[in-house]
Formats: C-alpha cells, sequence, structure tokens
C-alpha cells in the first residue's frame, strides 16, 4: 500500500502549496498598498487639485495586478483540489485546501471593500469638483445652472450601478468556489465506485449491513406496535372488569 503524503508529492501538492503561499502574501502586501494608496481620494486631497495622471496609472495598474493574483491563486486552488482528489485525501489535506479557500475569500472580499471605497471616494472627489466649477460658473454669470441636479442624479446612478457589480462579483466567486468543491466531492466518489468495483466482498457486506438496519428498524417498528395493542387490549379488559364489578355491587 503507498503512503498518500508519497502520493502527494509526487503529484506536485507540495510545489502548488508553495505557489499559493508566494502568491498569498503578495496579495496581502499589494493589498496593504492598494488601501494606502485609495485613501488619497479625499475631499481634502480634492482642495489640491485632481489626482496627477502618474497617480491614476499606478492606481489601476495595481487594482489590475491584484485582480490577476486573485484569478491566479483561483487556478491554484482548483489545481490542488484535483491534485488531492487524485490521491486519498487525508484530514490534514483537507483542511489545507479549506484555509487555502478561505484566504482566497478573504482576500477577494476585502479587495471589493477597498476597491468600492476608492470608487465611491473617486466619484465624491469628481462631484465635488463639478459642484464647485458649476457655483463659480453661476456666480460669474448670475444665473442658477440646471447642471447641479443632473450631477446628483448621476452619483446616484453611479451608486447604484456599483451595487450590482458587488452583487455580480460576489455570485461569480461562489459559483467558482462550488465547481471547485463540485469536482473534488465527484472524484472522491468515483474513487469510492472504483473501490467497490475492486472489492467485491466489501460491496457485499457494505449492502448487508443496509439490509440489516433495515430489518432492525423494522422489527422495531413490529414490535413497539405490537406492544401498543397489548396494552391497549389489557387497558380495555381492565375496564370491563371495574364496570362489571360496579353492577354487581349495585346502587
Amino acid at each position: 500500500m503507498t503512503d498518500p503524503s508519497l502520493d502527494l508529492q509526487e503529484s506536485g501538492w507540495e510545489e502548488l502549496r508553495k505557489e499559493a503561499r508566494k502568491i498569498e502574501g503578495d496579495l496581502d502586501v499589494k493589498l496593504s498598498s492598494y488601501a494606502k494608496l485609495g485613501a488619497r481620494f479625499t475631499p481634502g486631497y480634492v482642495d489640491t487639485g485632481s489626482p496627477p495622471v502618474g497617480s491614476g496609472i499606478s492606481w489601476k495598474s495595481m487594482e489590475n495586478e491584484i485582480q490577476s493574483l486573485l484569478e491566479k491563486l483561483l487556478e491554484i486552488n482548483d489545481a490542488m483540489s484535483r491534485c488531492a482528489a487524485s490521491s486519498a485525501p487525508t484530514t490534514s489535506v483537507t483542511q489545507k485546501l479549506a484555509r487555502h479557500r478561505d484566504i482566497l475569500h478573504e482576500f477577494t472580499q476585502e479587495f471589493r471593500r477597498i476597491k468600492g471605497n476608492i470608487n465611491s471616494m473617486k466619484e465624491h472627489a469628481e462631484l465635488l469638483t463639478s459642484v464647485r466649477d458649476d457655483i463659480s460658473e453661476s456666480k460669474a454669470s448670475g444665473s442658477m445652472s440646471p447642471r447641479m441636479q443632473l450631477l446628483r442624479e448621476r452619483a446616484a446612478i453611479h451608486g447604484s450601478i456599483a451595487h450590482i457589480d458587488d452583487v455580480i462579483n460576489q455570485a461569480q466567486t461562489t459559483r467558482a468556489v462550488l465547481g471547485s468543491q463540485r469536482a473534488l466531492f465527484g472524484d472522491v466518489q468515483g474513487k469510492v465506485k472504483v473501490l467497490s468495483d475492486k472489492f467485491p466482498v466489501i460491496r457485499g457486506v457494505l449492502g448487508w449491513l443496509v439490509l440489516y438496519q433495515l430489518w432492525f428498524e423494522a422489527s422495531v417498528a413490529v414490535a413497539t406496535t405490537s406492544y401498543l395493542d397489548s396494552g391497549i387490549k389489557l387497558f380495555r379488559l381492565w375496564g370491563h372488569l371495574v364496570l362489571c364489578s360496579r353492577q354487581q355491587a349495585g346502587p
């Protein structure tokens, strides 16, 4: 009988885990930098002027890098699931897989939270700049422009779109995780079927145990019903005797 740990080593389990831990470390650092960069989009920052082009490119580039790392980590998690399913998965391996999935989920949620905050602050900063320009134009012309109402409606629409995007992203992540778990369970089920086909004795014993369980449950049900019927008959007989004794005693 081969050692499951050796089978995992031969299938590249340790290499995949090493790569996953490296990406997790990179994501931790980049998410921290991404959050600090997002703090620049504040009303106080807008007062000094719009963000320079270089900072905007750096912010978007970092966002794309984090998104790419998350997708790569998801692929590695799927590969680890297939690798573990190719051999008999132990409790330790199952726990490690679950931990890597939890880390991926935490990073994904953190990225969405920071991205949502940055988009909200960026839109708020742009809205303040537009309103300030509109006020300046209104003061210069001496008449109130309808642009402010349009800006409010635009801000509300942007907020709704951002919320819808978050819901769609969460649904896609949940679908990917469920697909990975389904693949793992399918592989395990296939291995159990292969074992039952190779060892018909085990399959026969399992079938006998199932039949014994059904027989035992049926016996208990029959016995319970018999005892209940006997108890009812005894209760009726006792009631009949009491009634007869009262009739004989008379008034």
